[in-house]
């Protein structure tokens, strides 16, 4: 993937904050042929800051229906 507007060598310094920034790319601006880890997304869930609409639908396929 790549970005022309972050430092990715420094963001990989930080595995954690990395992971997340990626999982957002990804969701947020569309997968070009990469697939997201099921376990990174549930385990980074609360942290990542994705588009409403999509942070919603993206529930229902991991967790399904909510009442």
């Amino acid at each position: 993937m790549y970005n022309w507007n972050t430092d990715t060598t420094e963001l990989k310094k930080d595995p954690e904050k990395y992971a997340i920034w990626k999982l957002e790319q990804l969701v947020n601006f569309g997968l070009h042929g990469e697939k997201i880890s099921r376990s990174q997304l549930t385990r980074y869930w609360d942290e990542l800051t994705l588009d409403p609409k999509k942070k919603k639908y993206l529930s229902f396929l991991l967790w399904g229906k909510q009442s």
